[in-house]
């Protein structure tokens, strides 16, 4: 039976540290990406990939503003679709020139997520967007133009939203007819565009979903079997910086929400992918791996990253 894959990759991902966010910029990132992914194909794998947009999606907002005495400025959930449409749109073709030689059908499916508005979130922005700035050109951005601004990842400071917890994702089904169907999926983008249900009349909501959470939502609700989150690092590891610093080869889900208590694991880096790995698990998913794109296969197959999984019975299994 085909094992199916939620992978979570980021939108810094495909923007980078120091980078200018160029369309070559992106593409060029997301190639790496790809050749995952064609792996994944190769081994047999369906896969349905979630990405990032934090970058891209503050980078339309600044230049909504910019333009603003031209032409109206759009909401940010409005930003979020767009932001959806065009790394869709990079990732599909990418994927294909990647791929290339095999039968790879991709579908890119514009995706709202459900949130609560009474989410605390909305009173607390924590999710950064846009580019980098130093602190005083953020501050004097924010007092000009409202934002909230805050350290990020000691990269410097950028402007920050709200980010409410997923509570469903809409098009799930469709998701899963397609990815069913041998369709590589790419949906949920940005984390799904925020909607809210006010007597069954669905709203968009100013704010950016975090896409790993996404992610978990979209694989439960699927009945994937694995989540695979993407990021920068090979590893997880505990005590991180620190001179006892060590890599995290496996552990239960109940290991890993221990250190989440214990703060092992922050909610600006690697919080929300350990919250969406106990989360996936705990609804009845088989593994979660933590690792970089380069090594999504070998971590899936135990050879490489971080694996999560139900119990020490299963973490002591042969992959």
């Amino acid at each position: 039976m085909k094992q199916t894959v939620v992978l979570a990759l980021g939108g810094n991902a495909l923007t980078r540290a120091g980078q200018a966010g160029t369309h070559d910029d992106q593409q060029a990132n997301a190639l790496g990406m790809a050749r995952a992914v064609c792996g994944l194909l190769d081994d047999g794998c369906g896969v349905v990939i979630v990405h990032g947009n934090g970058p891209q999606v503050g980078a339309l907002a600044l230049q909504q503003e910019e333009g603003a005495d031209l032409v109206p400025p759009q909401p940010l959930f409005s930003l979020g679709a767009m932001t959806q449409g065009q790394l869709g749109s990079l990732l599909g073709l990418t994927l294909r020139n990647a791929c290339a030689g095999r039968a790879v059908r991709v579908a890119s499916l514009v995706t709202h997520v459900l949130v609560d508005p009474a989410d605390t979130a909305f009173t607390h922005p924590t999710k950064p967007i846009g580019p980098f700035f130093p602190p005083r050109q953020a501050q004097a951005l924010a007092a000009r133009r409202g934002w909230t601004v805050g350290e990020d990842a000691g990269r410097g400071y950028r402007r920050l939203v709200a980010s409410p917890a997923p509570q469903a994702i809409l098009e799930a089904d469709a998701i899963r007819s397609l990815a069913d169907a041998g369709f590589v999926v790419v949906a949920a983008g940005g984390g799904g565009i925020p909607v809210r249900s006010d007597h069954g009349r669905l709203t968009g909501v100013e704010a950016v979903v975090d896409k790993d959470l996404a992610a978990q939502r979209l694989a439960s609700a699927t009945g994937a079997d694995s989540l695979v989150l993407v990021t920068d690092v090979d590893h997880v590891a505990l005590d991180f910086g620190g001179t006892a610093q060590r890599i995290v080869q496996t552990m239960t889900a109940d290991e890993a929400d221990g250190h989440l208590r214990d703060g092992q694991f922050p909610p600006g880096s690697m919080g929300p992918k350990i919250t969406a790995a106990v989360r996936f698990l705990r609804a009845g998913g088989r593994v979660a791996v933590v690792t970089s794109a380069s090594h999504v296969l070998a971590a899936l197959q135990g050879r490489h990253g971080t694996r999560i999984v139900a119990s020490r019975a299963a973490a002591e299994a042969v992959p």
